[in-house]
């Protein structure tokens, strides 16, 4: 599902809401979201699941087109992990 899908079933499942509002209520969520995340908060969504950023260490990898060693830099990335009730549903059989 992409943002724009998410908006319109948003706004469907919600006719007493324009289409603009939606959407900037789903723009803002990811922008907190986002915000937090780029601050080095943990963000938890009870049932659904927690982001947070983790480092991934500097290390020497492989060009592989040339074979040649290359240093990549250490950097953050952004991780999820389902939440308990996110799991039960998609294992529910």
């Amino acid at each position: 599902m992409t943002k724009s899908e998410l908006i319109q079933k948003l706004a469907e499942a919600n006719p007493h809401l324009y289409l603009r509002d939606v959407e900037r209520i789903v723009t803002t969520i990811f922008d907190e979201i986002t915000d937090a995340l780029a601050q080095g908060d943990r963000v938890e969504l009870r049932g659904f699941g927690a982001f947070s950023v983790k480092e991934r260490g500097s290390r020497t990898g492989r060009n592989p087109r040339t074979g040649e060693a290359v240093d990549v830099p250490a950097k953050y990335i952004p991780y999820f992990k389902t939440g308990k009730q996110l799991r039960e549903k998609l294992n529910a059989g």
